[in-house]
């Protein structure tokens, strides 16, 4: 295990670096949009699939706080939070209360990316025929990705239950330009919700195209796919859609010292193994995740410090244990968020080769390759010692998507369709406990008599 010291070295760039767009169209927040924000052209269209984008690289979704919120609230003793805000406290300790901030938030953000991804797709009409697939695609991946992270957070779990019974979010699928009673929408249920994302994810997958910037592509849509899949437990395709990513061949894994933007303070951050990221400049936008992990070197406010139990996990020659550093005050940290205008990755191959090999190990299959030459790809990227195929089991995949993709957002999603427990102190929180289930926001609660709330609350 190599913790370094405080003076992380910056890197060069390598691979390709790309800045945020500009020219983002000001899109007022769902709760306040206007009849009268008339689109009328082409280039009122674009803007608005700008703004879309925007929408979710907001702090409350996917700009931060809903990774950051996904590991405390997943949390097992790896990390300590140390903060004084009252809304990650909640999620740290596992009991969150009817008024916590963050859970309105996140709510609110996600459904105003929504909202201006089904306007988009209302006025497709606008976009030059060239163009008109791929706009639909890109409105689809976005409202697709924020229902599947609503539905991962606001319900129970898929496989808690009956998934056609139990209630999901609400799904709204044609613009919403004012607030009143014709516009309250009770909660679809979980497999409506899956449906709804999947459909959308299959639709966006058909249309997009295999490059586009830092937009989102055919092989973002894929990936998104096989996360869904995967959470839903459906082995088969979502072994067949990390396939479709990897097989593609636009993405490469890189030296995992790259994967991460360890610069501090520059713009960019985007490498071959970027499959969709969120942008961050000096000029725009946050990066919630430089803000809570980082210490005050760093830009950060060092809320959350790494403790000796995930730092244990790594074995003496893997790279991946020298992403940590020690503080002035001597807590350890990750690497990973250092540089505040860093890119916030979202999607990166190396997450595919990981849902590749488990997908295909449950199901029994060897769709592209065996799950053990998968998780030998990821190891041998991080300098690690391969596996062998007596030690390839179940638990030693998911150590290996713990190792690589810590503190990304995926722990409490894994705990889930694991249906691992958590240790909350002296208390153990099931997989399946209304403790890891957001209560629905008290304020749409009372604005919008259709909506139950979930049990617990």
């Amino acid at each position: 295990m190599k913790i370094n010291s405080i003076a992380l070295a910056s890197m060069l760039a390598t691979g390709l670096w790309l800045t945020s767009c500009t020219g983002k169209l000001d899109i007022k927040p769902v709760t306040n949009v206007s009849a009268g924000q008339a689109l009328s052209t082409a280039s009122d269209l674009n803007a608005l699939l700008v703004g879309a984008y925007d929408a979710i690289g907001n702090v409350n979704v996917y700009g931060g706080d809903l990774q950051r919120d996904a590991e405390l609230l997943g949390d097992n003793g790896e990390v300590t939070w140390t903060g004084t805000f009252a809304a990650p406290q909640q999620m740290y300790t596992k009991r969150l209360l009817i008024n916590n901030d963050q859970i309105d938030v996140t709510w609110t953000n996600a459904y105003r990316a929504i909202n201006i991804a089904n306007t988009v797709l209302a006025n497709l009409s606008l976009a030059a025929s060239a163009d008109r697939n791929r706009i639909e695609g890109e409105a689809k991946f976005i409202r697709a990705s924020m229902y599947f992270e609503l539905v991962r957070v606001y319900a129970k779990s898929w496989g808690d239950g009956d998934n056609n019974a139990n209630l999901g979010v609400p799904i709204v699928l044609t613009p919403t330009t004012s607030i009143d009673a014709s516009n309250n929408v009770a909660r679809s249920t979980v497999a409506a919700v899956y449906t709804q994302v999947i459909q959308d994810l299959v639709d966006a997958e058909s249309k997009l195209p295999a490059t586009n910037g830092f937009f989102a592509t055919k092989g973002a849509a894929a990936a998104q796919a096989s996360r869904v899949y995967l959470q839903k437990l459906d082995y088969t395709n979502a072994a067949a859609a990390a396939n479709r990513v990897i097989a593609g061949g636009q993405y490469e894994l890189v030296p995992i010292e790259q994967v991460f933007d360890l610069r501090t303070n520059v713009s960019g951050g985007n490498t071959n193994e970027t499959i969709f990221a969120i942008q961050i400049t000096d000029q725009d936008g946050t990066n919630d995740l430089n803000t809570f992990y980082g210490a005050s070197e760093y830009g950060g406010r060092g809320d959350i410090e790494i403790n000796d139990k995930h730092l244990a996990l790594y074995d003496a020659n893997d790279n991946r244990g020298a992403l940590f550093y020690q503080d002035e005050i001597g807590a350890v940290r990750t690497a990973k968020f250092i540089n505040q205008y860093g890119n916030i990755q979202i999607l990166r191959l190396a997450e595919m080769y990981l849902t590749r090999a488990e997908a295909n190990f449950r199901a029994g299959t060897t769709v592209g390759v065996t799950p053990l030459a998968d998780i030998n790809t990821v190891r041998a990227r991080a300098g690690a010692t391969a596996l062998t195929s007596a030690q390839l089991t179940a638990a030693a995949i998911l150590k290996e998507r713990r190792l690589e993709l810590a503190f990304e957002g995926t722990l409490l999603h894994d705990v889930k369709r694991t249906r691992q427990s958590i240790v909350a102190g002296t208390t153990t929180v099931a997989w399946n406990s209304t403790r890891l289930i957001y209560p629905i926001p008290l304020r749409e609660i009372t604005t919008n008599p259709a909506l139950l709330q979930n049990a617990g609350y």
